[in-house]
């Protein structure tokens, strides 16, 4: 089993940043990628970006040249550096580990809220 537990959501005001974390624990050798989803009341869950083991990314195309994901192997975390914040980018933000046998994202955070507005 893999244990994901996120931190640095809050409340910010358009256009300032944040930055999320997530600590990987467990069986860390089955993990392949990860990465972010968000849930927005009313709106369909979104991959918001992914970083593979080997440091390729991908990102919705709503958050891109905004959003920046990384990964610290050494730490087993992964960070999502979100700036130009916009009040469309509040969710629940939950942290994601792909299996590497499944190839789904099995493993998830308990979530962090991120709330942009004035």
């Amino acid at each position: 089993q893999v244990q994901l537990v996120e931190s640095g959501g809050g409340l910010v005001q358009p256009g300032g940043s944040l930055r999320l974390s997530c600590a990987a624990s467990g069986s860390i050798f089955s993990i392949n990628a990860m990465g972010w989803y968000r849930q927005a009341p009313r709106k369909p869950r979104e991959l918001v970006a992914a970083i593979r083991s080997g440091g390729s990314t991908n990102y919705a195309e709503s958050v891109k040249g905004r959003f920046t994901i990384s990964r610290d192997n050494a730490k087993n975390t992964v960070y999502l550096q979100m700036n130009s914040l916009k009040p469309e980018d509040t969710a629940v933000y939950y942290c994601v580990a792909e299996d590497l046998d499944s190839g789904e994202y099995d493993y998830w955070g308990q979530g962090t809220q991120v709330t942009v507005s004035s």
